[in-house]
């Protein structure tokens, strides 16, 4: 008689592995996309606050009064960070805040 030699995967044991792989997407996705958008409020938060320094430290040197062109010799680059979020960023009068287009999102100071 001949042995038959079973090689390779039942069809049964390939949905099983699919269906787990699956099951752990599913509950991973979320928490990605939850850790993206914190990442991102976080990130825009710095960026507020680097500018808001910068509008400081301008104000400092030049008596109290700021230009948004002056400001920005004092960012590393020469212009305003991007929002990862794709948001805008207005850079306000000296007595306020900078603010972000985003702010509904919690894209404040």
């Amino acid at each position: 008689m001949k042995k038959m030699n079973k090689k390779g995967f039942t069809l049964v044991e390939i949905m099983i592995v699919v269906a787990i792989i699956g099951l752990l997407a599913a509950i991973g996705i979320p928490s990605f996309s939850k850790a993206r958008a914190t990442s991102q409020t976080k990130a825009c938060i710095n960026n507020l606050r680097i500018i808001s320094s910068a509008k400081d430290q301008c104000a400092i040197e030049n008596d109290n009064t700021v230009a948004e062109a002056d400001v920005l010799t004092y960012i590393k680059g020469g212009a305003l960070p991007d929002c990862p979020a794709g948001g805008t960023y207005t850079m306000n009068g000296l007595d306020t805040d900078p603010s972000c287009s985003e702010s509904a999102n919690g894209h404040t100071l």
